[in-house]
């Protein structure tokens, strides 16, 4: 059975949305849109380079989708851009339809979470959720996220939407791996603890 492995800039209060540009993610009137830029350095790079080499499909929902295609496409300074072309996209969504504009790109048909678990059936290599908040959610819901790569980023934003929201599915997690790059960027890696009755 694949896993599934869920990655997201968090600030220290738990904020995830629009750690990369101003304008990314506005909802709600979010105003600190690109918090995590500032912290990028070559060890956050070479961590994240190397899981992002390990890594097998890729799952995303549709804003995340449709935000990364319009951006990382174009840029070819960096180690991601190919990784990111040419590996197998699943996106959960209503709205969208086939085909999408992205190669190597798949719609998933019907409930996510069952499309999900499906895709999860057979052997193979982590399926990496990169961003995608409402959708982490929901597959945290069914208790369909196996690890959580966290990099947590020494700041307090105050508001935004955060990734463990106050209605959240009970989970137990435990740490795996932790590292601290140059800029106090905490990469941690958290694996789903084993349920007990009653969790």
């Amino acid at each position: 059975m694949s896993k599934i492995v869920v990655v997201e800039n968090l600030s220290l209060d738990g904020v995830m949305q629009a750690p990369g540009r101003a304008d990314e993610d506005l909802r709600g009137g979010f105003e600190h849109g690109g918090w995590a830029m500032p912290y990028n350095d070559a060890d956050k790079g070479r961590i994240m380079a190397g899981g992002m080499a390990q890594a097998g499909p890729l799952l995303f929902g549709r804003t995340t989708y449709q935000d990364f295609f319009h951006i990382w496409p174009n840029r070819t300074d960096n180690p991601f851009t190919a990784v990111l072309d040419n590996a197998q996209k699943y996106v959960a969504s209503t709205t969208l339809t086939e085909p999408l504009p992205w190669k190597n790109s798949t719609l998933l048909n019907g409930d996510v979470a069952d499309a999900v678990a499906r895709l999860k059936e057979p052997p193979g290599k982590d399926i990496v959720v990169l961003g995608s908040g409402e959708l982490v959610r929901s597959l945290m819901r069914r208790n369909l996220v196996d690890d959580y790569v966290l990099l947590i980023h020494p700041l307090v934003l105050g508001s935004g939407r955060r990734l463990f929201a106050d209605d959240g599915a009970f989970a137990t997690l435990r740490l795996v791996d932790a590292q601290t790059t140059t800029n106090g960027v905490v990469i941690a890696t958290y694996r789903q603890a084993e349920r007990t009755a009653g969790q």
